[in-house]
């Protein structure tokens, strides 16, 4: 009964460590620089690009995996490839402000292996509405 209590544990040990690591991998930090950001006044139809900058600040590789929109008008771009300790990266954001007007306050929430995930960015400013109907 021991010795195949202690087989199983064997057999299965690197079954549990994978499925540990591949959720956080602890010492995976994120940080950006500034995660909140103002566009200030723009006219409705213009895109607004932003960028947040981050560092790897742990002693992990960070993954982003995905990073969630609250709206259909605004996409993003994010390195697809691990973030080594050290390294620096960007998102892209990009907010298409087509049929939208006045105080505008979005979130995006990156998903990846860094500890705290996910972070949340945050951009607001005002859009202010086309007199031309262009």
């Amino acid at each position: 009964m021991r010795s195949a209590l202690l087989f199983l544990l064997i057999a299965f040990a690197p079954v549990f460590h994978c499925r540990g690591f591949s959720q956080t991998a602890p010492g995976a930090t994120l940080a950006f620089t500034d995660s909140k950001k103002n566009f200030g006044f723009v006219k409705e139809g213009e895109v607004v690009t932003l960028e947040y900058e981050f560092k790897n600040t742990g002693g992990a590789p960070i993954i982003i995996t995905e990073i969630k929109v609250t709206c259909g008008c605004t996409t993003t771009e994010f390195p697809k490839e691990p973030v080594l300790p050290g390294q620096k990266g960007k998102i892209k954001v990009k907010f298409d402000t087509k049929n939208k007007f006045d105080r505008q306050d979005r979130t995006i929430q990156v998903i990846s292996n860094a500890t705290g995930s996910p972070h949340e960015l945050r951009f607001k400013g005002v859009v202010l509405k086309n007199k031309s109907g262009k």
